[in-house]
């Protein structure tokens, strides 16, 4: 079966995703159409993908290892209170007032994977909104605290498409 790009997981997933406890449970926020959440539940972690429109969720629903959740994230409460992943993987969206909530939401050992846009980004389109572009070691700063950084990363990609973006995988 081939993808297109879109429907690709992303590397900086693939890649990090071994250190999540195998067979864990995993937060995939703003999921979209579910690349990642897809690739996630295929490899065998139980995951929860969580996203504010409907219709992209609905290619997920009756998948093995994976729920979905139609939610707004940004203007109700956080729809997971009190529960604990084993992972959590943001791709391509930020909502700076979830980011305390994300390493609260990590169980012992669990794993945050976490990969946006950052300044600079307008120069190849959009999100081209500062409110949606990190400013320069954001996610280093905000993650530091309370978690242990295994990778940090920032700035240009070419590749499938230029970018400006942040990357971090972090411990709890």
């Amino acid at each position: 079966m081939t993808h297109s790009n879109d429907a690709s997981p992303s590397l900086w997933v693939t890649h990090h995703a071994p250190l999540i406890r195998p067979g864990g449970s995993v937060l995939d926020l703003a999921c979209g159409g579910g690349r990642n959440a897809r690739w996630l539940a295929a490899q065998g972690w139980q995951v929860e993908a969580v996203d504010h429109d409907a219709a992209a969720l609905a290619g997920l629903h009756g998948l093995t290892n994976l729920a979905a959740r139609q939610a707004d994230l940004e203007n109700t409460p956080w729809p997971y209170p009190g529960r604990r992943f084993d992972g959590i993987v943001v791709c391509r969206y930020l909502h700076r007032p979830l980011l305390p909530l994300l390493a609260q939401s990590l169980a012992e050992g669990g794993v945050l994977i976490y990969e946006t846009f950052m300044q600079g980004q307008e120069q190849f389109g959009r999100p081209s909104n500062p409110d949606f572009l990190l400013r320069p070691d954001e996610l280093l700063q905000v993650f530091s605290a309370t978690l242990r950084v295994i990778a940090f990363e920032q700035g240009g990609i070419s590749e499938p498409n230029p970018a400006m973006l942040q990357r971090i995988c972090a411990r709890r």
